[in-house]
């Protein structure tokens, strides 16, 4: 058997994320729109939540989806099309009120996570694909999901246990990334003043290294890497900032130094464009290097937030994400678009069959 098919067949793993959020609504939907896509996938969730939502998605006259407790994760592969495939991780949550933080759903789509995170590691599922997670109620939930702001250092906590290393020596990074345009970070979730203090030469060359190695793999050749400036005009030469001079320079230097091709820094208000795919023929670059959080995610999210996948890199594992938060606002009404939730599991698909 090829290593495509062994990839195909294996299960993939949609966490649930926070119940009172849109994360189970957008996978009912996702099972009901397209069934292919879902072939194989399995709900790690509640399934009185997973059994909610699909009532909430159903079209009017229609039942909703079935919905099938499984115990094991390759169950989810002799289910029929549209059935929605749950394994519980723990005991049933209870239906948590749409649209309010709970501490009591913050530890169940953290139990989730983990659950999941450790199949993917130990190679019981293919990839993992995680719905919104919500901050504040993860935070609620006490220890240990209190010591993580989201999803990307949880899993690089339960990956550095897993590996037997600390998660300092796991570095990770985010890419977002739609049919149009890809970015990778610097920095994440940090405030802009802290994000500034993070553009070092060290965490610079980590960043490109761990882009050259992911993309490398998804794309089956070296990946074209454009380094965004961190100053207007890309510092106009040391007029607006140094930075530019004695940081990105040298470690775009040392990136070339180790066969990477990349290039830059560029204007951070023009790069984007460059990397933009065309409608007439093919984008400039297969990535932009951002210095910070919004510098890179502004353009991508214009540019389709609907359609938008967050992945986390440097992970011994697959993880790709909607582009989208809880939207309590909307929990419950049906209204949650799902095509965010869609690419991200086509894109994990894609992934888990490059590494295979």
């Amino acid at each position: 058997m090829t290593s495509q098919a062994t990839a195909d067949l294996n299960p993939l793993a949609i966490t649930m994320g926070d119940a009172a959020g849109v994360g189970p609504e957008i996978i009912a939907k996702a099972y009901r729109d397209d069934a292919d896509a879902l072939r194989g996938c399995l709900v790690v969730g509640d399934v009185a939540t997973l059994r909610r939502a699909a009532q909430v998605v159903a079209p009017v006259g229609c039942l909703p989806l079935p919905v099938a407790c499984i115990t094991h994760a390759i169950d989810a592969l002799h289910l029929p099309p549209h059935c929605i495939a749950v394994l519980q991780p723990r005991a049933d949550l209870g239906l948590i009120p749409w649209g309010q933080v709970s501490a009591a759903a913050g530890a169940f789509a953290g139990d989730c996570v983990v659950w999941a995170a450790q199949a993917a590691l130990n190679g019981s599922v293919s990839a993992m694909v995680t719905a919104p997670l919500h901050k504040e109620a993860l935070h609620a939930a006490g220890l240990p999901f209190s010591a993580f702001p989201g999803h990307t250092e949880l899993l690089q906590s339960e990956a550095a246990r897993y590996l037997g290393v600390s998660a300092a020596d796991l570095p990770v990074r985010m890419m977002l990334a739609n049919t149009a345009l890809r970015t990778v970070l610097v920095s994440i979730h940090l405030s802009l003043r802290d994000a500034i203090a993070a553009v070092t030469y060290d965490n610079i060359v980590e960043t490109l290294h761990i882009t050259h190695d992911a993309l490398s793999r998804l794309l089956g050749r070296a990946p074209r890497i454009a380094v965004a400036g961190l100053n207007p005009h890309a510092g106009e030469g040391g007029l607006f900032g140094r930075e530019e001079i004695e940081l990105i320079q040298p470690a775009i230097y040392a990136a070339r130094q180790n066969g990477q091709d990349v290039s830059g820094p560029y204007a951070p208000d023009t790069v984007f464009m460059r990397a933009r795919q065309k409608t007439w023929g093919e984008r400039e670059f297969d990535v932009v290097v951002a210095m910070y959080h919004d510098q890179g995610l502004i353009p991508v999210k214009y540019l389709g937030v609907e359609d938008g996948v967050n992945v986390t890199l440097g992970l011994p594992l697959v993880r790709t994400s909607p582009d989208h938060g809880t939207a309590f606002d909307i929990a419950g009404t049906g209204r949650a678009d799902p095509r965010s939730l869609l690419q991200a599991i086509r894109l994990a698909r894609g992934m888990s069959r490059a590494l295979n």
